[in-house]
């Protein structure tokens, strides 16, 4: 590769930047491009009814800034202009916003095309960096600045004489501005901002676009920390930026530019755009949340959100997106699930201990910085098992799906069972499979199961009791006691019973025990569900002792007669 070929800008001279100290406390105001830059980036540009659809969806996440198109560029952005002005379709809290270029006849066809609008901003660009003024435009720099001067005079002329009953206000963009010169960049504003004449009832919208992203986030910054401490009249300016992605950093980009002193972000939901997208927003929104600040869009329902944009623009959403992608609530591996299912345990309890609601706790959950519920997702996907997860996963699937917990030793037996089955086929393991697994492996004892008679060696047992109403207190005491006497007159050393506790959550059985058998050396899991302790730890002996019968049948040594004898 001939990296000769290419260079960095040059970055603005040190200065004395405060923007690296500074802290994001509030979030910018926002302006949607979606069904303009978003939209032109498309191979297949939104039909009138998807535009709808995107329009609806940007104001129910409460935009209050929308640019809805270029209506001179083509019929179908003029068409759709038209139909949220006739049909009073725009919102009295939204403000919409269109693009024009620097040229009479655009700008008096724009204008012509807001007749009617109670309120829009008419934002209008002109490029303004060396390479533009000697390849595409053919100016001197005075040239490129008069032009800009020309058509904000033009924008205030026909919003004058057309535009009567309308709120116009007024942006404008130096294009391709990271390009740019910094002083030369702010001469043309200030020029501008000298026709415009801001003021406390006359706002400017200064809008410095990464038209190209060439340059790391840092320099970015600087030049728009440099802005906000040179431009006049700042109290009245609207610093904004809009990012785009070409290097991978326009997140970075916008983040940086905010604690350099810009107040608006425009961007596009999951970052379309042309070329790598315009900054996507729900990142950037779903970054301020997870900091505790609220991003002034709602973002509650970001599957149905994904859907819409997903069917307006035709492009999927990479499933390993932002916070929005359909696999970055999933865990497959081992270790990440252990760690989701002991914080999301450790949540419960000390919910439960504060007598207050999971959701109103501090979220604390590892390798999940944002708590799916909040985005309208939900737990049953969080942990997804294939051959790379381990115990952890499948604690979380039978803790979440069925209340269980089993202990940790049979976590691991099972852990290997499911790790087979997903090495054998190559794939995804779902919940409701595993636990059919489970069921079928561990819970087979018969409806009314029988012990067999007291053998000459005692088979030792444990068994693990998992909630059923004997949390605490006698009654507990004195059923432990019960399945303790059984089992001993039935032959079986009761080596201790231990008791799970539930973590705050509500079991979805009575009582479910976990019998761990010793036979012929080795050991023997079962699994009781029942309705009292005692059936429960009947069931979980004769399920092991099931399982001890078939893995001597599988090895050759017979089948298990129930009189701990060997019959071939």
């Amino acid at each position: 590769m001939k990296s000769f070929r290419y260079s960095a800008p040059d970055p603005l001279p040190p200065t004395d930047r405060a923007w690296p100290d500074a802290t994001i406390t509030t979030a910018p105001r926002w302006l949607s491009t979606d069904l303009r830059d978003g939209n032109q980036a498309l191979a297949r540009p939104m039909s009138p009814a998807r535009k709808q659809a995107m329009f609806d969806l940007l104001v129910r996440m409460g935009f209050k800034e929308i640019e809805v198109g270029f209506p001179v560029a083509s019929q179908s952005d003029h068409a759709f202009l038209r139909t949220l002005i006739d049909r009073e379709l725009i919102p009295d809290d939204v403000r919409i916003t269109v693009l024009v270029q620097a040229r009479d006849e655009l700008i008096r066809k724009t204008a012509e095309s807001l007749e009617g609008a109670p309120r829009a901003t008419i934002h209008m660009y002109s490029a303004t960096s060396p390479f533009f003024r000697r390849m595409v435009y053919g100016m001197s720099r005075d040239e490129c600045k008069d032009l800009a001067v020309h058509g904000t005079r033009l924008v205030m002329k026909y919003a004058e004489r057309l535009l009567p009953g309308c709120d116009v206000a007024y942006q404008y963009s130096p294009e391709h501005f990271a390009e740019t010169e910094p002083e030369f960049a702010l001469e043309v504003c200030e020029a501008v901002m000298d026709l415009w004449q801001p003021d406390e009832h006359r706002e400017i919208i200064l809008n410095f676009p990464t038209t190209v992203e060439r340059t790391m986030p840092n320099v970015f910054a600087d030049r728009i920390e440099w802005l906000h401490r040179n431009l006049s009249r700042r109290e009245h300016v609207c610093l904004s930026v809009h990012p785009h992605n070409d290097r991978g950093t326009g997140v970075a980009t916008a983040e940086l530019a905010v604690l350099a002193g810009a107040q608006r972000v425009e961007g596009c939901l999951f970052g379309n755009g042309e070329r790598a997208g315009n900054v996507d927003l729900v990142t950037l929104g779903l970054n301020l949340f997870t900091h505790g600040i609220d991003p002034g869009l709602d973002f509650s329902d970001l599957v149905g959100i994904r859907r819409t944009v997903e069917q307006a623009t035709g492009l999927p959403v990479h499933p390993r997106h932002p916070y929005g992608g359909s696999l970055v609530y999933t865990s497959f591996s081992g270790s990440h699930q252990d760690a989701i299912k002991k914080a999301s345990d450790a949540m419960a309890a000390a919910a439960e201990a504060a007598e207050t609601r999971v959701d109103r706790m501090p979220w604390r959950v590892p390798y999940l910085p944002l708590d799916p519920r909040d985005v309208g997702r939900t737990y049953e996907t969080v942990v997804r098992i294939t051959s790379q997860s381990g115990k952890g996963g499948l604690a979380y699937v039978l803790g979440q799906w069925r209340g269980l917990q089993p202990p940790r030793d049979l976590l691991v037996e099972f852990a290997g069972l499911v790790q087979t089955r997903a090495d054998a086929e190559g794939g995804e393991i779902s919940p409701g499979r595993i636990l059919g697994m489970f069921q079928r492996e561990y819970v087979r004892a018969p409806e009314t199961p029988e012990l067999p008679e007291p053998d000459d060696e005692p088979m030792t047992t444990v068994l693990y009791v998992d909630g059923g109403g004997f949390d605490s207190g006698p009654d507990r005491v004195d059923a432990v006691e019960r399945v303790r006497r059984m089992l001993t007159e039935r032959g079986f050393d009761l080596r201790a019973v231990h008791h799970t506790e539930r973590a705050g959550r509500q079991s979805r059985m009575d009582t479910a025990v976990y019998a761990e058998c010793h036979v012929g050396g080795r050991s023997f899991w079962g699994v009781g569900l029942e309705c009292d302790i005692e059936t429960a730890a009947l069931s979980a002996v004769c399920s092991a002792l099931v399982r001890a019968g078939s893995r001597v049948a599988a090895t050759g040594g017979g089948s298990w007669n129930w009189s701990n004898e060997p019959s071939h």
